[in-house]
């Protein structure tokens, strides 16, 4: 049987291209600790591949530091480069990726300025009138908010 689970953190941002069959794949590397007895600990490094429409989520939603649960296969693939030299790779094909820490912080920076945008928005076609409390945007600011 040839089946990985593995918990960890992306090391970067995934890569995510469309081949000319129309196909998507998404490559990243997670990182796994393996904690060895009086407080040592050791990283591994896997190279994970998605496809088709988890490649397209993965590409979409997942970014560096990102914690992950997948699910998967190994599998190695090998070719031969211009001189002649043989190479081989070993990597994760992935079935089902899990996000266990949430979306990526610059999803959240983004929403949070989307946000204040909407609020100053909203403050403006406010303030070309009078507002709730029957003062003008022309009015001189009260002493309170202005101290």
């Amino acid at each position: 049987m040839n089946k990985v689970l593995l918990t960890g953190r992306l090391t970067r941002d995934p890569e995510m291209r469309a081949l000319a069959s129309g196909k998507h794949v998404t490559q990243f590397s997670v990182a796994t600790n393996e904690y060895a007895g009086s407080g040592k600990e050791r990283s591994e490094f896997h190279n994970i591949v998605t496809w088709d429409r988890l490649a397209e989520i993965c590409g979409r939603y997942l970014g560096k530091g990102q914690q992950v649960a997948l699910e998967g296969r190994i599998q190695t693939r090998t070719w031969d480069d211009e001189a002649g030299k043989r190479h081989w790779k070993t990597e994760v094909v992935a079935s089902s990726v899990e996000m266990l820490s949430g979306r990526r912080k610059k999803d959240y920076a983004a929403e949070s300025a989307a946000e204040g945008l909407e609020v100053q928005a909203t403050r403006l076609e406010g303030s070309s009138g009078a507002d709730e409390e029957g003062t003008s945007a022309d009015d001189p600011i009260p002493e309170a908010i202005a101290a």
